[in-house]
């Protein structure tokens, strides 16, 4: 039988220190635990420190500004949604964390936490980026920051150094002339992972024109990626459906998925672009108000 430790730092200084002593000892942090459980009782059971960071303060902070958004890495899905400011200021975000499992794994799994797993079709994470999110790390020097984007560097890998911990994420606050929207395409009807996924955000001016965009595409690469040409192909338009076919095409062509029993490569390439003309349309109607 596989051995575990588990400790329950008081501070964040705490967490880091136990981190950056633990030597050649594996650490695995626990926000929501809903991975990590499952990941316990599966192939993966090597022994490790449990590091639950559930209770600090900084991970549990949700913070709505008047220019910026922090939501802490172990706040449920559930507490998130049942935030009426928060679900009307990031539908999209909201919807992509309501995705994650049933109403019971919604009751504990965070955004965070689905963040850090790191996987390809995690559902947060091309909404995270769509929104521009930044992630707060702590670690030994202090803290630093990191865009969404840039935190996940491989299939269940991210982007934390030896003693750093994922405290929470910053999201430039919505204006009333802006909108998001988070689509994915299953084989069910629910409880199941994404195929493909896409992420959007847009700004409008007075007359409709797009002044401002983001794109990210999740499940047809090994990590979610921002899609710049996604976000060009809508600037400027009035986010007609020229601009939302442009921008799906440049969703299709940035996409580098696998085959598999699930879905072809040619598949996912058409159902991304397909995700990104309809998650684009709802942004830019939730941006007109």
């Amino acid at each position: 039988m596989s051995s575990f430790a588990f400790a329950t730092p008081a501070s964040v200084a705490d967490a880091v220190a136990l981190l950056s002593d633990a030597g050649d000892t594996r650490c695995q942090m626990l926000a929501g635990g809903t991975d990590v459980l499952v990941q316990l009782k599966s192939l993966d059971r090597t022994p490790r420190t449990i590091v639950d960071i559930k209770a600090l303060p900084e991970t549990n902070a949700l913070d709505i500004g008047s220019d910026q958004i922090y939501i802490g890495a172990a706040i449920p899905s559930a507490v998130l949604n049942e935030n009426a400011e928060l679900k009307a200021l990031l539908p999209g975000l909201l919807e992509a964390a309501d995705l994650i499992g049933s109403t019971q794994i919604q009751g504990r799994a965070s955004i965070g936490g689905n963040l850090c797993n790191a996987s390809p079709a995690g559902d947060s994470i091309p909404a995270l980026i769509a929104n521009g999110a930044v992630c707060v790390i702590a670690g030994p020097s202090g803290q630093r920051e990191l865009a969404a984007e840039d935190f996940v560097v491989g299939v269940g890998k991210n982007a934390l150094d030896k003693g750093e911990l994922l405290l929470g994420l910053r999201i430039p606050k919505p204006t009333s002339n802006t909108g998001d929207a988070y689509l994915r395409f299953i084989p069910r009807t629910e409880m199941d992972i994404a195929v493909a996924g896409c992420g959007v955000r847009v700004d409008v001016d007075g007359n409709g024109v797009c002044t401002a965009a983001r794109v990210a595409i999740g499940a047809v690469a090994p990590t979610a990626l921002l899609v710049p040409d996604a976000a060009a192909a809508l600037i400027g338009s009035k986010l007609d459906d020229d601009a939302l076919a442009a921008a799906g095409a440049a969703c299709s062509a940035a996409a580098s998925p696998i085959s598999d029993k699930r879905g072809t490569v040619e598949y996912r390439q058409k159902v991304v672009g397909v995700l990104c003309r309809r998650a684009a349309a709802i942004a830019r109607d939730r941006a007109r108000g």
